[in-house]
């Protein structure tokens, strides 16, 4: 746990609790000078890829790699172990590995993905989608946070060109096998470590409600135009839609101007829906925009729908599965509801994540918790993959 202490104080934030962490802001680029320290106090050859992600090679880069790592950032108020986790588990296993002579004989990398929760510019997983093709350069340089600033300007900020940003040949072609570590999050695995049979399908929808702004005092009743009744009902018609094994949730509502003593000419809703196919998850956010909709149109507003980013089910590679399993003595797997860096390149390069137990079930809050023996357990059986992969 001491690589996690070494960064406890970083990004911690007072109002909301937890840890606010976003890709390319000051919080973000102080851990990436953190790691690169540690990489290269280890002798590790440390070169950032075009679209902002950090590597750092054991024995240099080259093709047919053993690829470990996975995010510093955070959602606005996150836990400790989302990220850092399977960084700081990546780093101890290369010292596990050099502790007992190990020498891999073919390339071994750490990664550290850029932007993963999309906490600052909306869209999850940014470095591995430009690095994959799956956004491109364009759209994603076109991302702004709430202060207006664009993807693209953070990028040049930090050093990085956004002219040369989007999918990545040479650092895809690199990966042989990819292995993240995470924190479980949710309460499925009973044991100290587990791994990932496969993703929800689950995506972003950014709901528009424009009505007419007019003061809270002086308007009567039956002459407003409230957009914020028909976002209210949009928040319950999520939950109403969520069944089955669905997840819909509603986590951001941004009224405008925001005023206390006025009624909002606009309102933007940000849905997030999971199930356990495409299908169904196309039904569930479907029904929703049907009753934001109507919501709408009987408050005399209006409602615009974008889609901001989606993914369908994510399988990860069974023979991969099937092989770190029987090298670490068949440990239990589960499906996430959770979306991650391994879920966007398991479409191109066998894809396998290991999780460490989490006792509370808490994630993407404060109180997202690990134990240090499960820390620790989570470290061996990294190692043990790695070893296995890359002997």
């Amino acid at each position: 746990m001491t690589d996690l202490a070494d960064i406890a104080d970083v990004g911690r934030d007072a109002r909301r609790g937890g840890y606010s962490r976003h890709g390319f802001d000051r919080v973000e680029l102080e851990l990436r000078a953190w790691f690169v320290e540690e990489a290269t106090r280890r002798g590790l050859d440390v070169r950032p890829d075009r679209n902002g992600n950090i590597w750092a090679w054991w024995g240099g880069p080259g093709t047919d790699a053993v690829v470990t790592g996975s995010h510093l950032d955070s959602v606005p108020g996150g836990g400790a172990f989302d990220g850092p986790l399977g960084v700081v588990s990546a780093l101890q296993a290369v010292d596990l590995l050099r502790a007992k002579g190990f020498q891999p004989s073919r390339p071994l990398a750490v990664v550290v993905f850029v932007e993963e929760e999309g906490g600052r510019f909306g869209v999850a997983c940014l470095g591995s989608r430009l690095m994959t093709g799956a956004i491109s350069a364009e759209a994603a340089c076109g991302l702004t946070d709430p202060d207006g600033v664009s993807f693209g300007e953070a990028a040049h900020r930090a050093g990085f060109d956004p002219l040369r940003m989007g999918r990545d040949d040479v650092a895809l072609a690199s990966i042989g096998r990819f292995v993240e570590l995470h924190v479980e999050q949710g309460r499925g695995l009973t044991v100290p470590v587990g791994s990932a049979s496969s993703i929800l399908a689950h995506g972003r929808w950014r709901f528009t409600f424009t009505g007419e702004g007019n003061h809270a005092g002086a308007t009567l009743i039956e002459d407003r135009r409230d957009p914020m009744l028909p976002a209210s009902q949009l928040v319950l018609a999520a939950r109403r839609a969520a069944t089955g094994g669905a997840r819909a949730t509603v986590g951001r509502i941004v009224p405008n101007p925001g005023g206390t003593n006025v009624i909002a000419s606009s309102v933007d809703v940000w849905l997030d829906a999971r199930a356990d196919d495409d299908r169904r998850t196309r039904e569930v956010v479907a029904e929703i925009t049907e009753a934001a909709r109507a919501a709408a149109v009987e408050e005399g507003c209006e409602v615009r729908v974008t889609e901001e980013s989606y993914g369908d089910t994510v399988h990860f590679d069974r023979g991969l599965a099937d092989e770190i399993s029987g090298a670490l003595g068949n440990v239990p797997s589960l499906p996430t509801g959770a979306g991650h860096d391994a879920g966007i390149l398991a479409a191109h390069v066998p894809t396998a994540m290991l999780f460490v137990r989490n006792p509370t079930g808490i994630s993407h809050a404060p109180d997202e918790f690990a134990e240090a023996d499960d820390c620790a357990a989570g470290v061996v059986a990294l190692a043990t993959t790695l070893e296995h992969l890359a002997r």
